[in-house]
């Protein structure tokens, strides 16, 4: 366990036993004012190296810079308290005071529906807001003062490309990485997906534009997210994946543009400076606080091919992530199946004819196999005519 995380936990558990003892013996009690300064000391502590830390809900689990929190009792009570009041993300900056400290604990004692009081931020505490879901009511609000409807799945994929479109803006205009912003938009995928009950009718929802960067991405990690959940795959490793897919082509927005665009075949010289995006969209993720490692993998090895004869060149005993394997294969499919300024989409039978055709060799065999049986039943479920290899 790093110092940081000790703290953290530390930090934790002392809120959590503050926030108690408040309860029952109020903010004023010798007891919770000690332990209210061991909260706020801890937390000092953890910001002394660094601006700010953030803990995030990724489904039950607390994370903090992408990878998450070893369970106990006080992590899981504390993310129980923040999640019924409506918080996904909690965002400490230095320069945070006792006072912030005892006004969060204040805020985590009173019952949620006290008053029609809610949880609010503070200069140097941040609340990250998720949605109340309550199937009939109207106007479905969350604890922070929200009326954010609930999203259906037809819905989805409008929402989550506005929300990541902004993100890719703030990028390109070299600005920080909104990581949160990203792993929210792969929340709500997933959200969405088990509300409906089969993942697979998701992807009769992939969007068929040529506006290549946003919705290439969004498309793909409903694919990645497929293909994962059909392989049983769940909590944070799934999580990871779809955040992995969301950010597998960030290398792009440092290609220049006349490139990415061009309808003609791309130069040999243009074609070189394309094959960088992988070796780019990695170094700035491994740049960027709190993105998950596997997006920096995927990202670095979404073109390698299952052969290893794409690029970046690597040595013959190089051993590829699952997920970037993953990722190939969403990658392969939807770059095919949408529309591109130069071509009209390849109709599904030829491109599932051409996938088993690459497997073992661009394609990893079992992997492909699995989203063909994936394609197979999206098939038979939407009377859609695919012809997939058994």
């Amino acid at each position: 366990m790093s110092i940081v995380t000790s703290y953290i936990y530390d930090f934790i558990r002392h809120l959590l036993s503050a926030t108690a003892n408040a309860v029952l013996y109020g903010s004023e009690h010798p007891q919770v004012k000690r332990l209210s300064t061991q909260a706020f000391d801890s937390i000092c502590t953890t910001l002394e190296s660094r601006a700010d830390i953030t803990l995030l809900i990724v489904g039950h689990e607390l994370v903090i810079d992408g990878h998450p929190l070893e369970l106990s009792l006080s992590l899981n009570r504390f993310t129980q308290i923040l999640t019924s009041r409506g918080i996904g993300s909690l965002k400490l900056l230095a320069g945070i005071s006792k006072n912030e400290v005892d006004m969060l604990i204040a805020g985590l004692g009173r019952q949620s529906s006290e008053d029609g009081q809610v949880m609010t931020p503070s200069d140097h505490i941040r609340l990250g807001k998720i949605e109340i879901r309550q199937a009939g009511s109207p106007g479905d609000a969350d604890l922070l003062g929200s009326n954010k409807p609930v999203v259906t799945l037809p819905d989805m994929p409008r929402e989550e490309l506005a929300r990541f479109m902004e993100i890719y803006e703030s990028v390109k205009k070299k600005h920080k990485l909104q990581i949160n912003g990203v792993f929210d938009v792969v929340s709500g995928f997933i959200d969405v997906f088990r509300q409906e009950g089969k993942p697979l009718l998701a992807m009769a929802a992939l969007r068929d534009t040529d506006e290549y960067t946003f919705t290439h991405s969004t498309n793909v990690c409903v694919l990645n997210l497929a293909q994962a959940m059909a392989l049983g795959i769940d909590g944070q490793l799934l999580n990871d994946i779809g955040v992995a897919a969301m950010l597998h082509d960030i290398g792009k927005l440092f290609i220049p543009e006349e490139i990415l665009t061009k309808k003609d075949k791309l130069t040999n010289e243009e074609f070189d400076i394309m094959k960088q995006h992988p070796v780019k969209g990695s170094r700035h993720l491994l740049e960027t606080p709190g993105v998950p490692r596997l997006a920096v993998i995927s990202a670095y090895e979404h073109h390698m091919k299952y052969n290893l004869n794409g690029y970046p060149k690597v040595s013959a005993d190089w051993q590829q992530n699952l997920c970037s394997h993953m990722t190939a294969i969403s990658d392969f499919f939807d770059a095919l199946r949408t529309r591109r300024s130069y071509r009209e989409p390849v109709p599904l039978p030829e491109i599932t004819t051409m996938m088993q055709g690459m497997m073992g060799t661009d394609l990893h065999p079992a992997l492909t196999r699995n989203f063909m049986r994936i394609i197979e039943d999206l098939s038979g479920a939407d009377d859609v005519p695919i012809e997939a290899p058994v």
